[in-house]
C-alpha cells in the first residue's frame, strides 16, 4: 500500500531526518520534493501546492529552523497535515434507524456488490447487528446473483426480486422485509455504470428521495487515482452522498485518491478495503494512513487486530506452558492460526514501524505457512508436544511425510527453539538478550 508514495516522501524528507544545518534554502527544497512526490502519486497538482505552502508556513512559523531535533519536528508537520488532508478524524457511520437503512451507490468495477457483504459482515461481527442485504441492480442478473453469493459466505440473508423492474418498490419492500424480520440494518446495493449517465443519477436520486436513508455511501476504486476523484465529485453533486469508500487499497501503490478525495467533495473516508477475503476491510483513521504513508507503521491496528484474535483463557494456560517449558508444536500452530485470522502478511507487516521498508522487495505469499503446517502435521502427537524427541531418523520421515526436504524441518526446529527460548526470556524480563537473539532470527 502507498509503497512508491512511501520511497519518495521518505527521500525528500532524507535531508531534514539527518543533524545537518537545516536552513529556510532546504525546507524550501525538500518540500518542492514533497509536491512532486504527491504530484507523481497522482495528487492534483493545486492540492500538491496548497499542502506543501501550508507545511512551509508552520515550520517558519514554529521555529522548527531553530529547534533541538529540525528534522523530527518537519515530520510531524508533514504528518499532521496528511492527516487534516485526509479528513483528520475517523467518521463513524449512521446507525440511528430502525432500520438503517444505507444506499451503496458507485461505478461498475469499483467493488460496490462485494463491498456491501463485507459491511455486513463488519455490521454483524463488529457491531451486533441483523443486516439484510438487497439487490436493486435490475440490469446484470450477474449482480444479483454475486450479492447472494457473497450474502451466503457471510452469512447474510440477501433480498431480491428479481421479476420486479423498479428499484424504489424493491427498496421499499426491502425495509418493510427488514422491519417483519427482525433486521435492524439495511444495505441497498444499487445499480452501476461503466461511465456516468443521466438514467443511472436519476435512478439512484429517485431511490434516495424515496427511501431517505441514514447514509448514503460511494464505492470507488482507488486504483483509478484521480479519476476516482473527479467520479466522486460528480456523483456528489447529483447525490450529496455521506461518505466515501475506498476499495481495493492494498493494489495502490501511489495513494493519490486516498490523500485527495476528502478535500475535493469534502465528505470523508470511512471505510476502505484491503483484500479479497471477506474481513478484508478496515474503518479508515487519517492519523493511521498518514503513519503508515511515512513509513511508521501502524501499531494500534496491529494491536487492535490481535486483540480480536486473544484469548485471555487460552493466553493465561500458554504462560504457564510457557513458564514450565512446555510449549509445544501444537501450541505453536494455535499461535499460527490466530495471526492468519489478522489478515495478510503483507498487510500486517506493513504496520510494524520500519518493517515495510525492510520488506520493500520481499514478497510475502499468504501461503508462506503452508510448508510449516505439513512439517508439524507430519509429527506424531508426541513429537509435537516434546520436538527434543525428533532425530535424524524422525527428521527423514517428517520432511517425506510433509513434502518437505529436511533442511527444512531443521529450519523449523532451530526457529521454534529460539522462539521458545525469546518467550522465556521474555517473562524473567532478560530484554537485553531477547533483543540480540532476534537480530540473529529471520
Amino acid at each position: 500500500m502507498f509503497d512508491s508514495l512511501s520511497d519518495k516522501l521518505d527521500n525528500a524528507l532524507h535531508v531534514l531526518k539527518g543533524h545537518g544545518q537545516i536552513t529556510e534554502v532546504n525546507v524550501a527544497e525538500t518540500l518542492k520534493e514533497v509536491r512532486r512526490a504527491l504530484v507523481d502519486a497522482d495528487v492534483n497538482y493545486k492540492i500538491a501546492k496548497e499542502f506543501t505552502n501550508i507545511v512551509k508556513e508552520k515550520a517558519l512559523g514554529q521555529n522548527v529552523l531553530t529547534a533541538l531535533k529540525p528534522g523530527q519536528m518537519m515530520v510531524k508537520l508533514v504528518k499532521d497535515e496528511l492527516t487534516q488532508l485526509m479528513g483528520g478524524d475517523a467518521e463513524g457511520i449512521d446507525l440511528s434507524g430502525d432500520p438503517s437503512v444505507i444506499l451503496m451507490s458507485g461505478l461498475q468495477g469499483s467493488g460496490k456488490t462485494t463491498f456491501s457483504a463485507k459491511l455486513a459482515n463488519y455490521l454483524q461481527t463488529k457491531k451486533n447487528k441483523k443486516p439484510l442485504l438487497v439487490a436493486c441492480d435490475i440490469y446484470r442478473p450477474a449482480a444479483i446473483n454475486q450479492l447472494h453469493v457473497v450474502g451466503e459466505q457471510v452469512g447474510v440473508e440477501v433480498y431480491s426480486d428479481e421479476g420486479n423492474q423498479d428499484p424504489v418498490a424493491i427498496s421499499k419492500a426491502a425495509i418493510a422485509h427488514a422491519k417483519a424480520n427482525g433486521h435492524n440494518v439495511v444495505i441497498i446495493d444499487t445499480a452501476g455504470r461503466l461511465a456516468i449517465d443521466e438514467v443511472m443519477m436519476t435512478e439512484i436520486a429517485n431511490i434516495h428521495s424515496a427511501i431517505q436513508p441514514q447514509e448514503t455511501l460511494f464505492v470507488v476504486d482507488s486504483m483509478t487515482g484521480q479519476d476516482a476523484v473527479n467520479t466522486a465529485k460528480a456523483f456528489n453533486e447529483r447525490l450529496n452522498f455521506d461518505g466515501v469508500i475506498l476499495t481495493k487499497l492494498d493494489g495502490d501503490t501511489r495513494g493519490g485518491a486516498a490523500i485527495s478525495i476528502k478535500s475535493v467533495v469534502n465528505k470523508p473516508i470511512k471505510f476502505i478495503g484491503t483484500g479479497e477475503k471477506m474481513d478484508a476491510m478496515d474503518v479508515f483513521y487519517p492519523s493511521r494512513m498518514a503513519d503508515r504513508i511515512l513509513g511508521m507503521g501502524d501499531v494500534v491496528s496491529l494491536v487492535e487486530r490481535a486483540q480480536e484474535q486473544y484469548d485471555e483463557e487460552e493466553a493465561r494456560k500458554l504462560q504457564k506452558k510457557i513458564a514450565k517449558n512446555e510449549f509445544g508444536f501444537d501450541d505453536f500452530l494455535n499461535q499460527l492460526q490466530q495471526i492468519k485470522k489478522m489478515g495478510s502478511m503483507k498487510d500486517l507487516m506493513g504496520m510494524i514501524p520500519g518493517a515495510g521498508k525492510m520488506l520493500k522487495d520481499v514478497e510475502i505469499d499468504d501461503d508462506a505457512f503452508k510448508p510449516i503446517e505439513a512439517i508439524i502435521h507430519s509429527m506424531t502427537p508426541e513429537e509435537r508436544s516434546r520436538p527434543s524427541l525428533i532425530n535424524a531418523s524422525r527428521k527423514k520421515r517428517i520432511g517425506k511425510g510433509s513434502g518437505t526436504s529436511v533442511q527444512q524441518v531443521n529450519q523449523l526446529l532451530k526457529q521454534f527453539n529460539q522462539m521458545s527460548k525469546m518467550m522465556k526470556m521474555m517473562q524473567g524480563g532478560g530484554g537485553q538478550k531477547m533483543m540480540q537473539m532476534m537480530k540473529g532470527m529471520k
